[in-house]
């Protein structure tokens, strides 16, 4: 099952995008898309660094009042995704970069991730008690 999901980010993914990077090219030009893929991927890099800054201090600020930073720490992960995506050329990974850059919507995805999670271990202790 996870063979079949990785076959499919790694040849899908590129596929999809290449064709995107493809229609825009078409649309709006060769230099222009090349200069839209530099532009995405620098200002998503400040913005995935400047953000990242911010959750590592928040992560030190938690662990000095004792507290456990789950939440903090699945921000810092997020964010360093998003920044991987921003990097990546294409139009669909910058999509999802900027997504995870916005606090509401990687609001949104760290609760779609830890229902995710939740679901994995309780079907694992589910089966581990039969």
């Amino acid at each position: 099952m996870l063979f079949g999901r990785l076959w499919l980010l790694f040849t899908l993914v590129p596929v999809v995008e290449l064709a995107l990077l493809l229609l825009v090219g078409r649309q709006i030009g060769f230099w222009e898309t090349v200069a839209l893929i530099v532009i995405t991927a620098a200002i998503g890099a400040k913005l995935a660094k400047n953000q990242g800054l911010g959750v590592l201090r928040q992560i030190q600020r938690e662990l000095n009042e004792g507290r456990i930073p789950a939440n903090s720490f699945l921000d810092g992960i997020m964010i360093l995704v998003a920044g991987a995506l921003l990097i990546t050329p294409g139009i669909l990974t910058d999509v999802f970069g900027f997504l995870f850059l916005i606090p509401k919507t990687r609001g949104y995805f760290k609760l779609w991730l830890k229902v995710r999670f939740m679901k994995y271990v309780e079907g694992d202790i589910y089966y581990k008690r039969r």
